[in-house]
Order: C-alpha cells, then structure tokens, then sequence
C-alpha cells in the first residue's frame, strides 16, 4: 500500500518513505516509486477503463488544487482522468453515429426486400389466373431440364453489350480443368479467380453447373452431417459474391474435405461482384469433395430476388452471348439445393429460422426442385377453377425458414419489416428444439457488427461470413468451428481488405460508413419525395416552408417507414431555425448530397418493370384475355380491380379509364405492346425531369 508524501511526488510504503532533501526539485525524483508506477500503471488503467472512482478516490484529494501548487504526479494523475473523460466520451459519440448508420443500412436492406415481396405479390396475383405462364407439373419440369443441359454454348467475345471490368485480358490462357474434378482443379480455380487471370470459358461454366444439379438431385431435403470422422466441422453464413472473404476462410481454416467439412449457409450471390465466382468455386469443392461441402439454399438463391440486386446483370456482363442459357442452369442448381441440414442428430443449421408451425416431417417429404422461385410458387395441378392454386400450408413452411429472423420477446408474428418470414421468440426455439430433440439452431440471414450473435440463451446462434457488407470497414466477417462429440464453439473473426482497413483510423472508418449510409437513406427518401413533399405542404398551413421537429419526425417515419431515429438525423438531413426550432422542410430533399460519392444501385419499383421486358410482356398477356394483341378497356379495369387489394390506393373507375387512355398514345381506343411498354418509360423519365427542374427552381 502506498499514498502521497507531503512536499513531493515520492510513495510512502509501509516500510518506510524514501527522504528527499529540500533543495531538490521535482525532476531529481524521476528514480522513484512514484514515477515508476502511478504514471507507467495507474494512468495506463486509468485510459483503459479499468480503475474505478472508488479506487481512485486517495489519489483525487489534490483535484481542487490549484495547478501551480501541484506535484509533478498530481499532475499527471488529473491529465489521466481528463484524457480518459474525453475519450469515453468521444468512443461514446462514435457508437452512436455507428448505431443509426447501421440502423439506416439494415432498416433500407429490409425495405427493399420488403418492397421485392409486394412487386411479386402483384406478379402472383395476375400468374395465379393464367395457369399456363406458372407451375408447371413436374414432367414438363423435367423435360425443360433435359432440354437445357443440351444446350450449345457459344464462345465469348468483346462485342455487344457494355465494358465488362471483371473481364481477365485478352489472349489469356483458360485453366486446364478437367472432370471428375481434382483437388488440383480447385486450386486452379482459386488461382484464376483470385489473379483475374482468366474467364472459365461457357462451356466449363456449364459443366460445373449440370454436375453439382445432378449431385443435387441425390441429397435429402435436409442435408445429415456428422463429426464422426472429422472430430469437427465449420459452418459459414451469408457471402453474397464476396470471393474475398470466402479465400480468406480457406486460407485460415484449409480447403474442404471429409476431415474438413464445411456447411454453407446460402445467399451466395448478389450484391457482390463476384456471385459467380462464389458460386462456381462453391459447387466445385462440392463435386470434389463429397460428404466434405454442404450447401443450403438461402432466399437470395432465388433469380426473383437476383433480378433486383445484382446477380443477373453480373451474369450478363461476365457472359453476355450466354447468359441466359447459364441462368437456366443456375436455376436448376436453386431448384435441388437442401433446405437446411442437422449435425449429429443435435444442431439446427438452416438460412433463415424457424415459426411455431415448422414441422420438419413436412420439409423433408416435400417436393423442393418444384419452388424454383419462393416468390412466385407453384400452383396445383388439380385445383378446381377459382379454387385456392397454392399449397399455402407448404409454401409457408419453406418461406419461413429462409425469411425468419429471432426476436427477443416471446411469441412468432409475422415479420413485417421484411415482409415475410417470422419474427420468432425464445419460447418458439425451446418448443421447436424438445419437440424435435436438437440443442441449439445455427442461422445466417442477417448481418452482425463483430459477424456473429448469440440469441435465446445460447439456443440460437447467427453467423455472417462478408465482411464490409454494406461499407469498408462497417463489419466484421466469422465462422463458427463445432468440434468434437461435445460440439464446442469455437469463433473465429476475420475481415477481407485488410490492408485498406488499417490504413484507416477509427475515426474514418465510421466516417466512411456514415457518409455511404446517408448516400442511400437519401436515395431512398427520393423515391418517395412526391408523397413525403405532400405530407410536409400539408402540415405547413401558413406556407412558410417550416414545420416543427415532431411533425418533420411524424411525417418521415409515416412515409418511409424505416422505424429511423429521425431526431437524431434531422441535423444532417434539414436545417433548423435557431429562433422558432422549426425544420426548413424542403431540406430533405437537397440533391447536393446525393451528387456526391458513387451511384446508388437502389432501382425504383418502375425501373425494375421496365428493365425487365419479359415480365412485363407476360403482363401485357394476361392483360389481353382475348389475345388479339390489344388492351380494351373492359380489359384493364376488370384486372385492375382484381388487383386492387395489392394497390396502395383503390382507384375508381373514372381513374382506371384515365390512365388507360394515357397510355393509348396513338388514339385507337386500344393498348398495343409499344404503347404498354413506352407508358413505362415515359413516366420514369418525367418523374426524372420533375425532380430536376425542382432542383434547378430550389437553386435559383
């Protein structure tokens, strides 16, 4: 035990005090306890965090004092604590500006997945009354599929289409691939992919995918996994087309193999570049390694889904002249991946989660190559005309296990943030586990800060395996290793780029991540501006152009619905006045943030119609229950009306018969194709040339 002496910074033990004379200074004690070890150890502590007030409190009765009449260690001592203040409180501030941009990146990922299921629940509404265009019996399924794997592919060229970055250099050698495939042949796979080398030609691209679909085929709807043979076993989650990630994995825990098996978790593609080379080097260690690889499917296995965020124009870049031929077979691949699969009778491993009505007999009787896509499901071969053409009870068990996320409160409702799927309680785990006798679910689906969480008392466990998912620097990745008949936890937490990453400060990486998260919040907002503009006007009576912060906050979360910290966020998205603390409204909606940094990938509900020419073509035949090539009137209203429960708005007759004459361009009375289509994207380029001449009048 040690305290202060009187007259200078020297300790005081219980054995005795070290003396100084009185002539000395302050600098002729640098030998003593004192500087040895209050600043060396306790002001060390005290920037760590880990001395409390309490211990402290000896050491603070010089706080008061006047800086002249302190010591040299009373000196340091209260530099300490004001260094330590002020660094909690700004790791303080930089958690919550971490928080509510990860709030506004996860609360945006939702919506736009929440507005792929309303688009499609429009799609299923119209297929559901045209028995032709959807499921089909699984006869015809089989010999479509036969007809695509005899399908010729072309060779690949620099003509048509636009710049492919990806693309390795001319007069690149392919690799020397050859099947069955070899341990060798994976490493050259690696190579070509990691060096950007080279572009495995069409024909080997179709080859892997036919071989794993017929691999596929054999595997039960739930994959059985054991660590007999192993002792262990590694279990990856989400990567969506980041090949990065998925190298570093192999290089820090090995290739795969029956005494390294892996399970992948699905969503391996879209929003990364490279979903392709994921895939492909996925399927290959599959095909190599049997009983070494499981893969199960993820709702992002699903070209619905990839039409929206980004795999299909990846697949289009990379093989222009093929591409429509390789995504027939990539579906195939969708078609036949397990559902989920259980290790050593114990463990749970499934994409999504579960609700209170899974039932694991169902998933595994069930036909899975029939759900090609969950967002546009089968109908039954025999319904009755006007009967109920889905197997809802099915679909359900199937959506709910690749949709569902945990909550912490008891219960299972539906998931409305992301429009399918559950939210599912401690109570739903711990039911669903003694009823089927397991110990805990591993599941991926969402993204995590350090790239894994615990949930449920230890029942439920999240892995996320793409590091920087929505930003460089804004999360780590992880894998989860099971070992031994105990099957112990074992994280391990890595991220891609790592070169890039250190070169930031703490400060910077949040920076960085804020500025990428406010870039998107405000392109979302921009797709609802003329109803969030309506809601503002509407609220400011005596049109003065401000509103109060309650209404402003009232007004955006009733818009958006992003469930956002709107007052926290009001500073970098509206100017106040200092007087009045009312929000200039029309701040909102300021492009000048948005002119800066890269281009939003977000595509509005019109851009994703009309981009998509066959869809809206099947749409345009529905519409057209004569097939005479055009749209009546009577025709459009009475699907309208059918349609009109999916419609935010029910419009009236007088309503439906204006719009079908704007789209009548030349006239006749009638819709043609042209005219369908064109009415798509004129309203997408007016809506473009509103919002600029309201930029150019606001700066004015």
């Amino acid at each position: 035990m040690f305290s202060f002496t009187e007259g200078c910074g020297c300790v005081s033990f219980r054995g005795g005090r070290r003396a100084r004379s009185l002539g000395d200074d302050s600098s002729s004690c640098r030998s003593s306890e004192i500087e040895q070890e209050v600043p060396k150890k306790i002001g060390k502590r005290m920037l760590n965090g880990d001395c409390t007030m309490k211990a402290l409190a000896p050491f603070l009765k010089f706080w008061k004092k006047d800086d002249v009449s302190m010591t040299k260690a009373e000196r340091t001592m209260k530099a300490a604590i004001l260094i330590q203040q002020w660094y909690r409180r700004y790791l303080a501030r930089m958690e919550v500006r971490r928080r509510y941009t990860w709030t506004i990146f996860q609360s945006i990922e939702y919506a736009g997945e929440q507005d792929q299921v309303k688009l499609y629940n429009f799609f299923n509404a119209l297929l559901s009354h045209m028995r032709e265009t959807s499921g089909r019996p699984s006869s015809e399924r089989t010999s479509r599929t036969a007809s695509v794997m005899e399908q010729i592919f072309s060779e690949e060229s620099d003509e048509g289409g636009g710049v492919d970055e990806t693309a390795p250099p001319k007069n690149c050698r392919e690799p020397d691939i050859e099947f069955p495939l070899q341990r060798k042949d994976i490493d050259l796979l690696i190579e070509a992919f990691r060096k950007k080398k080279h572009r495995l030609h069409p024909k080997l691209v179709a080859q892997i995918l036919k071989e794993a679909s017929q691999m596929l085929k054999r595997l039960p709807n739930i994959n059985v996994a054991t660590t007999s043979i192993s002792s262990q076993i590694t279990i990856c989650g989400d990567l969506h087309g980041k090949l990065d990630d998925l190298l570093v994995i192999f290089h820090k825990n090995g290739l795969p193999s029956p005494e390294n098996p892996y399970i992948f978790n699905g969503d391996f593609v879209d929003r990364g570049k490279k979903g392709l080379e994921v895939l492909l080097l996925l399927l290959a260690c599959m095909l190599t390694f049997p009983g070494g690889v499981y893969l199960n499917r993820g709702n992002h296995e699903d070209l619905i889904m990839n039409t929206r965020y980004g795999f299909i124009r990846e697949v289009h870049q990379k093989y222009r002249h093929n591409a429509e031929r390789l995504l027939k077979l990539i579906e195939n691949v969708y078609r036949w991946l397990p559902l989920g699969t259980i290790i050593n009778n114990r463990v749970f491993v499934v994409h999504g989660g579960i609700s209170d009505s899974t039932d694991l007999d169902m998933l595994r009787s069930m036909e899975r190559d029939k759900y090609a896509s969950l967002l546009r499901p089968p109908l039954n071969e025999g319904a009755a005309p006007g009967a109920e053409g889905i197997d809802k009870v099915e679909w359900k068990q199937v959506f709910d296990i690749l949709w569902s996320d945990p909550q912490s409160t008891g219960g299972c409702v539906a998931n409305a943030l992301r429009g399918a799927g559950t939210y599912f309680g401690p109570d739903v785990t711990t039911s669903f586990l003694n009823k089927n006798k397991l110990s805990f679910i591993i599941r991926s689906h969402e993204c995590k800060p350090g790239g894994y969480e615990i949930l449920h008392d230890g029942n439920v466990i999240t892995i996320f395996s793409a590091s920087n998912y929505y930003e460089l620097g804004s999360n780590k990745g992880a894998y989860l290793k099971l070992c031994g008949n105990a099957l112990d936890r074992q994280f391990v937490q890595y991220t891609a780029a790592v070169s890039r990453t250190r070169r930031l400060t703490f400060r910077q990486r949040v920076g960085l991540v804020e500025s990428s998260a406010m870039r998107e919040l405000h392109s979302h907002i921009m797709t609802a501006r003329r109803t969030l503009e309506a809601t503002f006007r509407s609220m400011d009576l005596d049109q003065s152009g401000f509103i109060s912060i309650s209404d402003w906050c009232y007004a955006m979360e009733e818009t958006t619905h992003l469930g956002l910290p709107w007052r926290m966020l009001k500073d970098k998205l509206v100017r106040t006045d200092p007087d009045t603390r009312r929000v200039r409204y029309m701040d909102t909606f300021d492009l000048l943030a948005n002119k800066i940094g890269r281009k939003s990938d977000a595509q509005t509900v019109v851009e994703t119609l009309y981009k998509n020419k066959r869809s809206l073509e099947a749409i345009f035949k529905i519409l057209d229950k004569d097939n005479s090539g055009f749209i009546t009137l009577e025709e459009f209203s009475e699907a309208c009306q059918l349609l009109g429960k999916y419609m935010p708005n029910p419009m009236t007759q007088e309503q439906l018969v204006d719009i079908c004459r704007l789209m009548d361009i030349n006239k006749d009375g009638l819709v043609d194709l042209n005219e369908f289509l064109e009415s798509f994207r004129l309203a997408e380029k007016n809506l473009h040339e509103d919002e600029h001449i309201l930029a150019e009048m606001k700066a004015s």
